[in-house]
């Protein structure tokens, strides 16, 4: 199994658009073939001193059962679709791929 962490800095002003549509398109995505866990998710505002927070941050949570998983989910034409939907919403990603240690 492995997990991806992908944190998306969208624009000022975008990000509840970002979001919906990004909700929409994971409804989709949890129904593939080896997809476990498939969500956005935002910064929680707390207290804890070394927490990092960006307002414009949506993190997405993604548990695969497999890389061939992952990267059959990231050549279908729904995942082109929808990176050409967010392309004005989104001012760059940072991806993260996991295994368990």
């Amino acid at each position: 199994m492995i997990n991806v962490i992908a944190s998306v800095k969208v624009k000022n002003g975008k990000k509840s658009e970002y979001i919906e549509g990004f909700k929409l398109f994971a409804e989709k995505v949890i129904k593939e073939n080896g997809c476990i866990e498939y969500y956005p998710a935002v910064d929680m505002k707390t207290d804890f001193p070394v927490q990092s927070r960006d307002e414009n941050v949506v993190t997405i949570i993604e548990k695969w059962e497999s890389m061939e998983s992952l990267m059959t989910h990231l050549a279908t034409p729904e995942m082109q679709q929808q990176q050409e939907k967010e392309k004005d919403m989104v001012e760059g990603a940072e991806i993260k791929i996991l295994q368990e240690a």
